[in-house]
Order: C-alpha cells, then sequence, then structure tokens
C-alpha cells in the first residue's frame, strides 16, 4: 500500500514513521511511504507557501500553487487518481471503521494543512475526502496523517507479526479491549486474576468477552449499541448495569 504525505514538515513525519512497526513494514516494502515537501514547489524565490486571507481576518492561508504542484508531481504520471484526503477538524471522524475501509485503497495522498488552513479552490479540485482524528485543534495536519498511517497500515497483511493481532484489539467488533497482564502473578499485593493462570481456554476466552463488555459499559457505553451481542450477553449486561 502507498502512502505519499504533503507537508510542510517531512522530517517530523520520517521522525515517527519510519520507526517501529510502521518503519520496518516499509523497511520490508510491505508499506510505501513518501514525504513530499510543499515548499519544494514554491514558485516564490523564498518558499513561500501562505498568505494574507481575503476578507480579513488572523493568520495565514496555504496558497493553491505549491499545494496543487505538489500533488502534480505524484500523480502525473498515474493511470488512476490516489484517494486524496485532506486533515481537518471540519472532517469526517476518523474511527476504526473507517481505517478499515481505507485498507481496501491501494494508494492514498494526504494533505497536511498549517495556519489558518488552505485555499479552498485547491481542495476543491483535488480532494475526495476530509478526516478529523477529533474535535480539538491541531498546529497541523501531520499529527492526524501519522495516526491516519498508523492505524491503516497496522490492519495490512504482513504488518504486524501477528496477523490475528488486531482483531482482539479495542474497538474491533465495537467493543473495547479486556485487560491486559503479565508476569510476575503478584506485583505490589496484587495479584493476575486467578482465571487467567488456569489454563481453561474456554473459560478464559469468556473472560475476556465479558471484560470487553465490561469496559465498554463503564468507558464507552455508546458504543455498545453497534455491538453484536448474543442474547446471553445482553442480559450480562443488564445485570451489569444493575450490579
Amino acid at each position: 500500500m502507498r502512502f505519499d504525505i504533503l507537508t510542510l514538515f517531512p522530517e517530523m513525519l520520517a521522525a515517527t514513521l519510519d520507526d517501529s512497526i510502521i518503519g520496518r513494514a516499509k523497511s520490508a516494502g510491505i508499506l510505501d511511504i513518501n514525504y513530499i515537501n510543499i515548499r519544494d514547489f514554491s514558485a516564490n524565490k523564498h518558499r513561500k507557501v501562505d498568505d494574507y486571507p481575503y476578507g480579513g481576518g488572523t493568520g495565514m492561508v496555504m496558497t493553491c500553487q505549491p499545494i496543487f504542484d505538489a500533488y502534480q508531481s505524484v500523480t502525473k504520471d498515474l493511470p488512476y487518481k490516489p484517494l486524496t484526503i485532506y486533515l481537518t477538524p471540519q472532517g469526517k471522524l476518523f474511527r476504526q471503521s473507517v481505517a478499515k475501509k481505507l485498507t481496501k485503497e491501494r494508494h492514498i495522498i494526504l494533505i497536511c494543512g498549517h495556519y489558518e488552513g488552505v485555499d479552498q479552490r485547491v481542495l476543491d479540485s483535488i480532494v475526495d475526502m476530509e478526516l478529523s482524528v477529533g474535535d480539538f485543534v491541531l498546529t497541523g495536519g501531520e499529527i492526524a496523517a501519522m495516526a491516519v498511517v498508523d492505524a491503516v497500515g497496522r490492519l495490512i497483511d504482513g504488518v504486524l507479526p501477528n496477523e490475528d493481532a488486531h482483531n482482539r484489539e479495542s474497538l474491533n467488533g465495537s467493543l473495547l479491549e479486556h485487560p491486559q497482564y503479565t508476569r510476575p502473578a503478584e506485583w505490589n499485593g496484587a495479584n493476575v486474576p486467578e482465571v487467567l493462570l488456569n489454563g481453561n481456554h474456554a473459560e478464559i476466552e469468556k473472560w475476556k468477552r465479558e471484560q470487553s463488555i465490561t469496559n465498554t459499559l463503564n468507558k464507552r457505553p455508546a458504543m455498545l449499541r453497534r455491538a453484536k451481542l448474543s442474547d446471553s450477553e445482553k442480559k450480562f449486561v443488564e445485570n451489569t448495569k444493575r450490579a
């Protein structure tokens, strides 16, 4: 899968995405991640990429030309149009379900805005989707872009060492993950739940499922409406609520 990220700070992205699991997947050729510096395409001799907004207001707005030319540098010889995403607080909320859908794309371009935003005309001409990582404002789109690449990239076959790992994580199936424990079995007077030590796999799986449901009920109860629960699990939820 290929990601091209249009940014003013490629070194910021490389410092994170070239490391750890995503970095190893990139080195192995499973993920193709490229950082395109928008400033390199500025027609201004000072590599200027922003200007004052029409209509007044504070701050500066990123101009069309450098962004469009950076985009063209990626797409001009392609026989297809990559899915192009602009990271913005105004976008659709990025969820795990969105990440899964994005794994179906072979090529994604991410545009990182800065300052007070990007000239709407260039967005209208190239952007297919706007995404937000939450209802808050960042100084630029780089952190959001890293979150999208990480969340989508780790779902690609071969990226995680255990192919089943993401099937057991929080948000899969609209449930949060169960609590995790490791050695030692006793630490500072707190013990690992006995069920995890008895070797009965059926009991362990039942405990994990119930703990996932309980975690979701306590921390993100609205998510339970999207979860696929059996009749016995629905009864477990009602009993837990009354407890």
